[in-house]
């Protein structure tokens, strides 16, 4: 599978302007199966959602199904939605044929006071795309280990943010440790830019399952980086290191 990952600069609160820029970026880019955007790329990453966010299926689900169909490839992403009165920071993973899987960011960021306006999701998702099964996570899941553990039910994990600069060597480590410790690939998309509160470097990064670069961005910079994952070579490997098997048996009470 052909991944493209875009790590871009996001206008603050500029839906439209945001789109148009990817818009043109998709067009430029080569063609692939899978095309991964940051996280809330329509706004940058807004703790105040009202009057930002978007209606459940508004317009840039609509957006992101019309491009899937023309390019021939899933769009996944991160969207502020407003659904009866809630708010959500909800991750679509757009297929070709214009069906759509939606994951709510499960571990909200309670430094930055996302928890006191967003709801948190109360589902683990794993989409199916062309034989790969692959889980949404957005930012802050990144640092809760249990929540992502492969329980053999998935080949990839994605991950999209806007991860700061202080921080960001935390996002570099949890990453390759999710790739190891999980026997999988990782694809994980951060921005760049400044948004009011904070800047981003990127370090978006395509990882195979020993916690390798297949691709990275270059920091500070706008780049779409392009990388492949191969699951017969996955599947080799876990048959020779069968580490999966061994795992503690636990269950997740999501409430």
């Amino acid at each position: 599978m052909k991944i493209l990952l875009f790590q871009i600069d996001l206008a603050w609160n500029a839906p439209g302007t945001n789109r148009t820029h990817i818009a043109k970026l998709i067009d430029a880019s080569p063609e692939s199966d899978l095309i991964v955007l940051p996280e809330m790329f329509t706004t940058g990453f807004c703790t105040s959602p009202k009057g930002i966010a978007e209606k459940a299926g508004a317009d840039t689900l609509a957006w992101m199904q019309q491009i899937a169909r023309d390019k021939g490839a899933a769009l996944a992403g991160s969207v502020a939605t407003e659904e009866n009165g809630d708010y959500f920071n909800r991750f679509y993973f757009v297929k070709p044929d214009g069906s759509y899987t939606s994951y709510d960011k499960r571990h909200l960021f309670s430094f930055a006071g996302e928890d006191k306006e967003y709801t948190k999701g109360a589902k683990r998702i794993i989409v199916e795309y062309k034989g790969l099964r692959i889980l949404l996570q957005i930012c802050y899941d990144l640092r809760f280990p249990v929540f992502a553990r492969n329980r053999s039910d998935y080949e990839l994990i994605i991950y999209v943010a806007n991860w700061p600069v202080p921080r960001i060597e935390a996002w570099n480590a949890l990453l390759r440790a999710r790739a190891i410790e999980n026997l999988c690939y990782v694809a994980a998309v951060n921005r760049v830019g400044s948004d009011p509160y904070c800047r981003y470097n990127g370090a978006t990064v395509l990882l195979n399952p020993f916690g390798k670069e297949i691709c990275a961005a270059k920091s500070d910079r706008e780049e779409v980086i392009c990388g492949e994952i191969d699951l017969r070579t996955l599947s080799e490997f876990r048959e020779k290191f069968p580490a999966l098997n061994d795992a503690d048996e636990f269950q997740i009470h999501l409430q």
